[in-house]
């Protein structure tokens, strides 16, 4: 479906383009280049082909765009990549049949390199037919998807679309279909990222939200399958293209990785994306730089991290930075599913994927969002072969109505079994709480964690103290005296935390492999990944594994 801020993207092709103002009609060269011309005038015919295809829109919609102070798709591609390395393929391709059509049919492709490895890449061009998909806009995109899955590079969208080409009828969405029939083998071979610049709608974002990270611009992305005039004919419903489909808003909903807050910063995050991620399954992610083992000063902080009430709340953005071999935590889709981090850091110089509770939000639980969020993001890292850190304060699940209405029971499963379904090394640090089925999902020994640490201020049980007190001895307090209540259930509390929730009892029954000192984290994750590097499961024979409802 066409946006409905375009007018470009909707309007009928006559004979003449209407990208072509008279000058250009007069001027465009013909389709088939004279056989009786000179090798000069050849070469001069080139020249002016490849300069009309530098910016091919037309005047009005070049003249909108720079009133605006928006960039070129060419200036979005130099940005994004490696200066001078871009080598642009389909420069000349354009609508068949119409001499006059604009050259590129709306989008740029190619191939270049960031931080010197090789990607392959598209950018829309909204000048020309609003940057919809056509016929040779469509298979410009998928002789770049097809060469990124040979050659095994990562894919780049850089999207600024009006969704399908009306006038090209049902070649449009033939063309959509194709791009959406190449993303399923590049899923989990290569990186798959998109970056949102503009307003996109109905197919214009199925391809964006199929890949593995998708990179919106605050006041500048918006997306949605029918726009705001379509759902107020049909439902009577009014809400503002922001409300509906501005970037923070879809980021909450959960369908935008990070919303940055001009175009400059999304390319900067994509930048830092691509230094945690391999060019594909079959290599390595970048090495970088690592401290040495012994202690620092940031390691010796840790100890005073954990407040000693147990419901107190603290940023586990505290912990993570000093765990890890620097303060370089790169998080993904930080405004959904708040009370669960997900994002990437690195270990003795290698990335590693890090899922951890929050506990300034929710205290931590695990709700449908966070469970959804914490499952698809470690079968990116498991897709990748980039170790997993969990980093653990949960109560558990979150109770309550709405919970179930929202699906707690099969997206909770979800992330159960992503955490089975990972093969890539995984190494668990309990900080605090790991309550219920909140521990077990949160990288246990039982559902398939390699190495499991503990604080000494950790706890590990079906439940908290408080809790477990009512549901054991609920009648015995009620039969007592009021005035004797509160002390009898302070130790009842104590002899709970004392026998059940003290990770020595974990320990002692091999749940938990080590209960090490909080400043020691750092040089005990590097002991486990070093020790993990060579792991190597057969996966049994079949096709595939099938998600939970």
């Amino acid at each position: 479906m066409a946006s409905e801020k375009n007018t470009d993207s909707i309007r009928v092709r006559a004979p003449t383009s209407p990208h072509l103002d008279k000058t250009d009609e007069k001027e465009a060269p013909s389709t088939v280049t004279d056989t009786t011309a000179t090798t000069a005038e050849k070469l001069e015919e080139l020249g002016r082909r490849l300069e009309k295809a530098q910016d091919p829109g037309s005047e009005n919609a070049k003249a909108k765009r720079d009133e605006a102070g928006l960039t070129t798709p060419r200036q979005r591609i130099d940005a994004l990549l490696d200066e001078g390395t871009f080598i642009e393929i389909g420069a000349l391709g354009r609508t068949p049949g119409d001499p006059n059509a604009p050259y590129g049919d709306g989008v740029v492709t190619g191939y270049g390199q960031i931080n010197g490895r090789t990607v392959a890449i598209y950018a829309h061009d909204k000048t020309v037919y609003g940057g919809s998909v056509g016929e040779t806009f469509g298979k410009k995109v998928v002789e770049i998807m097809d060469m990124a899955q040979r050659i095994g590079c990562p894919m780049i969208g850089i999207n600024d679309s009006g969704g399908a080409r009306i006038q090209d009828a049902v070649t449009s969405l033939a063309m959509y279909s194709e791009i959406a029939r190449r993303q399923l083998p590049l899923s989990g071979q290569s990186p798959q990222i998109s970056i949102l610049l503009g307003p996109s709608a109905g197919g214009a974002v199925y391809a964006p939200v199929t890949t593995d990270f998708l990179v919106a611009v605050d006041k500048r992305t918006q997306m949605f399958v029918t726009g705001p005039a379509v759902i107020e004919s049909v439902t009577g419903e009014k809400v503002s293209h922001e409300e509906l489909g501005g970037a923070h808003a879809q980021a909450r909903n959960g369908n935008i990785s990070y919303v940055a807050p001009s175009e400059e910063e999304a390319f900067n995050y994509v930048k830092d994306l691509m230094e945690f991620l391999p060019m594909s399954v079959y290599d390595e992610t970048p090495k970088f730089w690592a401290p040495s083992d012994d202690p620092t000063e940031r390691d010796e902080e840790l100890s005073s991290v954990i407040p000693d009430d147990p419901n107190a709340g603290y940023d586990m953005m505290e912990v993570l930075t000093r765990i890890f071999d620097d303060e370089n935590v790169l998080e993904v889709q930080d405004e959904y599913g708040q009370n669960v981090f997900t994002g990437f850091a690195r270990v003795d110089g290698q990335a590693v994927g890090v899922v951890a509770n929050q506990p300034m939000v929710l205290a931590g639980c695990l709700d449908a969002d966070a469970a959804d969020k914490s499952a698809r993001f470690i079968r990116i890292c498991n897709a990748y072969n980039i170790p997993l850190v969990f980093v653990v304060d949960t109560p558990g699940y979150l109770p309550g109505v709405e919970q179930e209405k929202a699906g707690l029971i099969h997206r909770g499963a979800k992330l159960g079994f992503a955490m089975v379904e990972a093969s890539v090394p995984k190494v668990t640090v309990v900080v605090r709480k790991a309550f219920g089925g909140g521990y077990a999902v949160m990288g246990s020994k039982n559902l398939g964690a390699d190495v499991n640490l503990a604080w000494p201020t950790a706890q590990i049980a079906v439940m908290g103290a408080e809790a477990a007190v009512v549901m054991m001895q609920g009648k015995q307090l009620a039969a007592m005296p009021e005035e004797q209540r509160p002390m009898a259930k302070k130790m009842f509390m104590d002899f709970y935390n004392a026998n059940m929730t003290s990770p020595y009892v974990a320990a002692e029954r091999g749940y938990i492999d080590a209960v090490i000192e909080p400043s020691e984290t750092r040089l005990r994750l590097r002991q486990s990944m070093r020790q993990l590097r060579n792991k190597n499961l057969l996966e049994p024979e079949k096709k595939h594994t099938i998600m939970p409802m």
